[in-house]
């Protein structure tokens, strides 16, 4: 497990808390304990990675709630739900709205510690993908106007010629400011501006 991320165990059960502590201690995990979900919330810090391993069934604020909340809030901290036998369809909601897996009490340790490590690398993963977007972002932003108005014209299929004509400049013109843009995106192929012309639309939506 990476020692970079943090596994935050949400249960009003202390035993359960000290616990999973002691367990992610032996294989060198780093945790925090969080005695309520309205604890968790008021301290979180979106920028920390890691999982959540959270109960669902709490006095004042549930597990659900609380999913409910990060989701609200825009995180995506993947989460493991700790359920007893009645709660299975409440899990069974929460994985609906994006939850990870629920693990039902009582439970096996290695089973708990395998979804760990794979909330883990969903995390690592999530992560990569919010700076690569970031950084496309950045990429397509830092380009003059101009060239953003040709490299949404050339992705969009349009010759040069045509281009240049409606903006009234030469076709050499438009070659220069075609390759400046491919070559500050990092790009070579018309293919690649295309798709990452598609993936910056995304983006924006995201």
């Amino acid at each position: 497990m990476g020692t970079k991320q943090t596994v935050f165990i949400v249960d009003d059960d202390e035993g359960i808390r000290e616990g999973l502590s002691l367990l992610l201690e032996t294989v060198g995990q780093s945790c925090e304990l969080y005695a309520s979900a309205t604890e968790f919330l008021d301290s979180y810090d979106q920028s920390k990675g890691g999982c959540l391993v959270l109960d669902i069934r709490m006095p004042r604020m549930t597990g659900l709630d609380l999913q409910a909340k990060l989701k609200e809030r825009g995180a995506s901290l993947p989460i493991i739900f700790i359920t007893g036998h009645g709660d299975i369809p409440m899990a069974v909601e929460a994985m609906r709205l994006g939850a990870l897996d629920f693990i039902r009490k009582p439970f096996r340790e290695q089973d708990l510690l395998d979804r760990i490590n794979e909330a883990l690398d969903i995390d690592t993963n999530q992560r990569k993908k919010l700076v690569d977007r970031q950084q496309l972002v950045d990429r397509v932003s830092a380009l003059t106007e101009r060239e953003q108005e040709i490299f949404h014209r050339v992705a969009d299929g349009e010759m040069n010629k045509v281009i240049a004509f409606d903006l009234g400049i030469s076709e050499r013109t438009v070659e220069v400011h075609r390759s400046q843009v491919m070559k500050k995106l990092g790009v070579r192929t018309l293919a690649q501006l295309v798709r990452l012309k598609i993936e910056s639309e995304q983006m924006s939506n995201f």
